[in-house]
């Protein structure tokens, strides 16, 4: 079974090369049977950011001038938000299917033509769906087999509603699967696009239990935010699923960049009202990458008492809340013309702001869990110190990546403020005495504004806090034996075609 889920993810990674880099895997896939040590070199390149586009310098080219385009493969060449939104100003009747989350963009003479995903990549879609299929035939767990048949069929018709729903709702199942066109990283023109993503999991059960202190109080969170009660979704399915797996294979935007070490999915708004979503923590990407990446970067940057006080589970409770809090706050944006999708309101701020309010409002979550005594009080130092060592891993990523750009304007403002000061030796230290309230103050402004939907104000707010200042930029090159990230050595065979 787990075969033929492996079969389903090098499908979708097919895919996924086609979004992000359709020159770029060209390229790769002529390099395939090269000796030559620099081709070598450029392959894992390619295949560490899934283009010819260096992730942790602001998607600069690493081989050859041509820059990125902010449409990447999913729009036409040269396309901007301003061209687009004029053409649908006199093309109304084509907004939906323009600014669907699962249409490529292509012109034809001086139209634009919005072509379904599921014809766009139906050669690798149909095998795709073939391999789930067969991996539920193989299944002994009748939910989890129900789930990858719905599965299969979506990737077929686009509508991914019914299978979310059933992924939602599948109870401690011991393997599972992420695989769908979720995250909208990709796109740099509206921000609603969504690339394809891959990941099969084997559930860790002794880990998984311990989530169940997080779990029966988010309800509470909910409520305790700093939120208008108008602006918080139902809370009918807050109560959601909490796994913790070790994944042998990844694919797609799961496996190329940024190598996520927790996911909070789905994305559908209609399903954070009725449901709400599952957690997911990769157990093995969380050990390589506190044990190999932040514990030796918080030992070189910061306070050394501090830094001793970072730790794997301290990062863990952060990661956790963050990923809660992925599910919190405002589910659609008040606008001036009423209702609206957040991701649509906000556009390309949108995945900078939500990684960014995920993390603040976590912690602002952890403090009302101290708070409250659900967690220990003695431990709080030690959640700053992890939350804060975590910031200077993430920062290397320059801010073209959402999640780089997010800490970065989390550590200027914190900065600011502060709650994190630079001694005369380069080394930065945490007022443990400021950072509660301060990380209080930037969540309110994070939640009013992904609830308002005000793309003036997050731009505005993004433009002052997202560069990284000298001082910072010349600790971490103090620190360059440091891996920026985990580049895994999967047990199955990467094979793009």
């Amino acid at each position: 079974m787990i075969a033929k889920l492996v079969d389903a993810a090098q499908y979708v990674d097919d895919i996924f090369w086609r979004q992000s880099d359709p020159e770029g895997l060209e390229l790769y896939k002529r390099l395939e049977n090269s000796q030559n040590p620099r081709d070598v070199q450029l392959r894992r390149f390619l295949t560490i950011n899934g283009s010819r586009f260096d992730l942790t310098n602001e998607n600069k080219p690493f081989i050859g001038m041509q820059p990125m385009s902010p449409g990447r493969g999913m729009y036409p060449e040269g396309l901007t938000r301003e061209e687009l939104e004029r053409y649908v100003a006199a093309h109304p009747q084509q907004k939906e299917e323009l600014y669907s989350a699962y249409t490529v963009i292509r012109r034809n003479g001086d139209q634009l033509e919005a072509i379904p995903y599921h014809v766009a990549y139906r050669q690798f879609l149909i095998p795709a769906a073939k391999a789930l299929r067969e991996a539920a035939d193989l299944s002994d767990d009748k939910a989890f087999a129900d789930f990858l048949r719905l599965r299969a069929d979506a990737f077929l018709s686009d509508d991914y509603y019914k299978s979310d729903l059933a992924w939602v709702d599948l109870q401690n199942p011991k393997f599972d699967v992420i695989m769908a066109p979720y995250e909208t990283y990709l796109d740099g023109v509206l921000g609603v696009k969504t690339s394809y993503g891959a990941a099969v999991m084997i559930r860790n059960e002794g880990e998984s239990a311990k989530l169940a202190t997080y779990q029966q109080h988010v309800p509470e969170i909910q409520d305790a935010l700093p939120l208008a009660p108008e602006d918080r979704p139902s809370k009918a399915g807050q109560p959601t699923p909490m796994e913790v797996l070790d994944t042998p294979f990844r694919g797609g935007d799961l496996r190329h960049g940024y190598q996520a070490v927790a996911d909070n999915l789905p994305n559908d708004a209609r399903i954070h009202e009725q449901k709400g979503t599952k957690k997911i923590f990769f157990k093995n990407y969380m050990d390589a990458r506190v044990n190999d990446v932040i514990l030796p970067l918080a030992k070189g940057i910061m306070d050394p008492q501090q830094a001793t006080q970072a730790s794997a589970d301290g990062y863990m409770a952060s990661t956790v809340m963050h990923e809660i809090c992925h599910g919190l706050g405002p589910a659609y944006a008040r606008t001036s013309s009423g209702r609206k999708d957040i991701r649509e309101a906000l556009g390309d701020l949108f995945p900078g702001l939500e990684e960014a309010k995920a993390d603040v409002v976590g912690m602002y979550s952890l403090k009302f869990l101290m708070d409250k005594g659900v967690l220990p009080k003695e431990r709080e130092q030690e959640y700053y110190a992890s939350y804060v060592a975590g910031i200077f891993r993430t920062v290397r990523f320059g801010v073209g990546e959402a999640h780089g750009r997010a800490e970065m304007m989390e550590f200027n403002y914190l900065s600011e403020q502060k709650a994190i000061t630079r001694d005369s030796s380069g080394r930065y230290r945490i007022d443990y005495a400021k950072i509660p309230d301060t990380i209080a103050i930037l969540a309110k402004e994070l939640l009013e504004q992904e609830a308002t939907g005000d793309r003036n104000r997050a731009s505005s707010w993004f433009q002052k806090y997202d560069v990284m200042p000298g001082e910072l930029k010349s600790s971490l090159a103090q620190l360059r034996s440091v891996p920026v990230d985990v580049d895994p050595a999967q047990p199955f065979p990467e094979k793009a075609q």
